[in-house]
């Protein structure tokens, strides 16, 4: 099965990265405790939740746990498809590396959340039958995963305005959107088609995401 053209419209990279040097004090802190090696966005991470106490603000929590799901939809994708067998031998270091990002990006946010994270969802990457090759065809992988990081991409976006409240939490996400923005245009350099559609992108609502993620999740 071959698709031209992914399910959504492509997403163009934008990086907001904003930490400043007055938060010298706050990293020390919290990268004591969270250990050496620890990133700069997983201690910015710790240090809101810290800030916030046990509970995150709701509005926080509720688009944390949207956009660790669709992490965990990123995270199995690239898992499954890095098992396969599909991906051609020069471009297998890509999605290891993709892969390896979704992971990360799912442990990140589960640590953020804590015990109210929401659990993995379970999934069909043949979409009921509608990507039956899903693992044989290069073709239908690259549509399938174009669609993914341009869903992401989109998602973070639209939720943006909700991370308001917790600078270190908006700064935490928009590191994250960034990279899949980047997985996006990569994609798409494989696929041979250009990295943007324009010079602007629009967001997706979470009725919009989740209307497009529903046929992958089981």
């Amino acid at each position: 099965m071959t698709q031209n053209n992914s399910i959504l419209s492509a997403i163009e990279p934008e990086l907001a990265d904003t930490i400043g040097t007055s938060r010298r004090d706050m990293f020390s802190k919290y990268a004591k405790a969270a250990g050496i090696m620890t990133s700069a966005p997983l201690v910015l991470a710790l240090a809101s939740n810290q800030a916030f106490g046990a509970t995150l603000p709701k509005v926080i929590e509720d688009t944390l746990n949207f956009a660790l799901t669709l992490e965990y939809l990123e995270a199995a994708f690239y898992k499954q498809g890095n098992a396969s067998g599909v991906i051609p031998s020069q471009y297998k270091s890509v999605f290891r590396t993709i892969g390896q990002h979704e992971d990360a990006h799912v442990k990140l946010l589960k640590g953020v959340l804590g015990s109210a994270a929401v659990k993995a969802p379970g999934v069909d990457f043949t979409a009921g039958g509608t990507y039956a090759d899903v693992w044989e065809n290069f073709d239908t992988f690259l549509t399938l995963s174009q669609t993914f990081e341009d869903l992401g991409v989109a998602a973070y976006k639209g939720q943006a305005g909700n991370l308001m409240g917790s600078k270190e939490v908006l700064t935490v996400a928009l590191q994250i959107h960034s990279v899949e923005a980047r997985h996006a245009s990569e994609v798409r350099r494989i696929g041979l088609k250009f990295g943007w559609d324009g010079a602007f992108d629009k967001p997706m609502s979470k009725s919009a995401v989740l209307a497009a993620a529903t046929p992958f999740l089981a």
